[in-house]
């Protein structure tokens, strides 16, 4: 299933959604630039859990080499469906989660999520020396917020039936709920077989990012409400 768009208007100028979708495709474009050497930028600033783990058992380690990865790592991607995949679902729903909760919270909010899908992955797969990159976890974290906020928004999709496509207004929560489904049943079956150590995709970081979406806002508008 692909999302069009939502039928649901925003409450303002998305202006902090713009700016995160603005940063992630000019270092994609700054990615392309480096040519052969955009694989050691990745081993880099992405995130490796094996890197991560090995990192705090040295003594004296870097705070910075440790925690840098879970931020930088948010902002690249591996191509160019990568990216044009999450930045059109952040397009989607970023700007109805951030006019609900102010752009100031909604900064901290997709950080967050980020940083809550990192951690999910590293502690899934502890061995992993394969670079995590994208913005998936923190968008996935988004589709959470969107799933409880509004659930009965119509979304329109391209929904394959046989050979052909048709476009269907689904409520969100069966396009987000089908969706959260497919990355949590993809990732149990991937710790069954043999990409439990070596992932191609990080399932756990969408299912993370998800769940902790809807953690963080519940947390986030309950403190917004009682500034009020």
């Amino acid at each position: 299933m692909i999302p069009i768009r939502d039928i649901n208007p925003s409450k303002g100028t998305p202006v902090v959604n713009y700016m995160i979708i603005a940063t992630c495709c000019v270092m994609f474009i700054y990615e392309l630039t480096l040519g052969p050497d955009v694989q050691r930028f990745l081993f880099r600033y992405g995130l490796i859990p094996a890197r991560f783990f090995q990192a705090l058992e040295t003594p004296g380690f870097s705070f910075v080499q440790v925690v840098l990865p879970f931020f930088s790592s948010m902002f690249l991607h591996g191509g160019w469906l990568h990216l044009i995949g999450n930045m059109w679902i952040l397009h989607i729903f970023g700007d109805n989660v951030e006019g609900e909760l102010g752009q100031g919270r909604y900064v901290i909010f997709y950080l967050l999520s980020g940083i809550i899908a990192g951690m999910l992955h590293v502690l899934v797969h502890p061995a992993s020396p394969i670079p995590t990159v994208g913005a998936s976890g923190a968008v996935a974290g988004v589709m959470g917020a969107y799933f409880i906020l509004y659930p009965r928004a119509k979304v329109l999709t391209l929904v394959p039936i046989f050979f052909f496509f048709t476009l269907v207004e689904l409520p969100a929560y069966v396009f987000l709920g089908i969706w959260f489904l497919l990355q949590f049943f993809s990732g149990a079956f991937a710790l069954m077989g043999a990409e439990n150590e070596v992932v191609g995709i990080a399932w756990w970081a969408h299912v993370g990012g998800f769940l902790g979406g809807i953690a963080l806002l519940f947390a986030m508008r309950g403190t917004r409400r009682e500034r009020k």
